[in-house]
């Protein structure tokens, strides 16, 4: 039961992750330089990174994949939410280049970090190298 519990709070960061995440991947830095613009797309790289955190997080909250599933799902369902247009017409995240990196680097970075197992401690490190 302690680990149903504790999945549904990782799914509960992972939404909280996806609703911060859908405004704050917009901001920008913008640069003057002589050839022209520079844009340095910091939340975008920032939500991602947080992301990996809380999926690795959830795993070891739960001690199990199961958590990195939870709080990846939970992700994935605020960031489908946000990407849906409101009863007033309005976009959380639109269909620009900076939009689909930050929705397909955060599914092939959280699926990333969600695949790796859950060590309960570093002797499980050194005991998975002597089998090799």
């Amino acid at each position: 039961m302690t680990q149903f519990l504790r999945s549904l709070a990782a799914i509960g960061a992972g939404l909280l992750v996806g609703l911060i995440g859908a405004f704050v991947q917009a901001d920008r830095f913008v640069i003057n330089v002589p050839w022209g613009l520079l844009v340095v797309p910091w939340g975008m790289v920032l939500v991602i990174v947080v992301l990996a955190f809380v999926i690795r997080g959830g795993a070891w909250f739960v001690m199990s994949r199961w958590g990195a599933m939870s709080a990846f799902l939970g992700w994935i369902l605020a960031t489908v939410v946000m990407a849906g247009e409101s009863p007033s017409g309005d976009l959380a995240l639109s269909g620009g280049g900076r939009q689909w990196v930050y929705l397909l680097g955060g599914v092939v970075i959280g699926a990333a970090a969600m695949t790796f197992p859950v060590l309960s401690d570093r002797n499980d490190v050194f005991e998975d190298a002597q089998a090799i």
